[in-house]
């Protein structure tokens, strides 16, 4: 950040040296710039937000998170306090850089912290999608025992891969996301680095009638992965390879979409007959969707 150089005034120039040593994470020289200014220009309007930003510096520190708590307490301030200065001081570009290695520290301050499901956003990985950083967010949801089995570490897991390896590798992981937690998944759509994603589960929630009195109701995404092989046959082979879940009816559908369209490659139509009759006694929504290209 810059403030005006063509206003040669003090105040000017202590704002600046002020937010220059902040970019350099320099707590020191920012404090003394601030308290220069305040002795100055103690009703300056970018003092507060200077002296929280000097604040955050000399707090980050690398000291280990002691407790969920102590990491919530701080998470909090960042995002309530913190970034709304950095906003202010920086401007909307320079403050997401300089949050970005916020989030890095506290990252590795978390470190130590095991998952634990009553603090869903206090974990490191958490922390390293804040900052971009998806492979460090990936090893951190790998080190979570069974991630694939719990939401939230396969929330965050799904956003990592779509980001390292896109969309087409990470299909199985978003059937089983949307069988274990369908609100986890729209939220998936809403920030996906692809644009095929929100536009297929958009177009799933205007047509598909599930079990919801309500049409595109956020529970009926259970039946998107099933859904999605109507209009997308050829991700058949990526989601086959969706593990075993819970065995809901939205899984058994999807499983069976994957066997039908095999069937259908082989010429099985004794069989395919016989699956057809399952498929439409399962989901009547998704039989017709099925249909309608036969």
């Amino acid at each position: 950040m810059q403030f005006d150089i063509f206003e040669h005034s003090q105040d000017v120039m202590l704002r600046n040296d002020a937010a220059h040593a902040l970019e350099r994470r320099d707590a020191s020289a920012a404090r003394q710039a601030c308290e220069r200014l305040a002795a100055e220009y103690p009703h300056d309007e970018h003092l507060l937000p200077l002296r929280i930003l000097c604040e955050h510096v000399e707090a980050v520190g690398e000291a280990l998170f002691r407790d969920h708590e102590a990491l919530r307490e701080a998470r909090a301030r960042l995002e309530t306090s913190v970034q709304p200065a950095a906003q202010r001081i920086f401007g909307e570009v320079p403050a997401a850089s300089f949050l970005t290695s916020s989030w890095e520290a506290f990252a590795r301050r978390a470190r130590s912290l095991a998952f634990d499901p009553r603090f869903p956003h206090d974990h490191a990985a958490a922390l390293w999608l804040c900052a971009g950083a998806w492979q460090a967010a990936a090893e951190a949801v790998s080190a979570i025992e069974s991630w694939r089995r719990k939401p939230v570490p396969l929330f965050w897991m799904v956003q990592a891969r779509l980001h390292l390896l896109g969309l087409q590798a990470t299909w199985p992981l978003l059937a089983e996301l949307g069988w274990l937690s369908p609100a986890l998944l729209e939220d998936v759509a809403r920030s996906s680095p692809d644009p095929l994603l929100p536009r297929l589960i958009g177009k799933f929630e205007a047509s598909f009638e599930g079990d919801s009195a309500d049409r595109g109701a956020t529970s009926d995404l259970s039946w998107f992965a099933a859904w999605v092989l109507t209009e997308r046959p050829t991700l058949r082979e990526p989601l086959a390879l969706a593990e075993p879940s819970q065995h809901s009816a939205p899984e058994q559908a999807m499983r069976l979409m994957v066997e039908l369209l095999g069937l259908e490659r082989q010429g099985r139509h004794a069989d395919i007959v016989a699956r057809r009759k399952l498929l439409r006694d399962l989901q009547p929504s998704l039989y017709a969707a099925y249909m309608k290209s036969r």
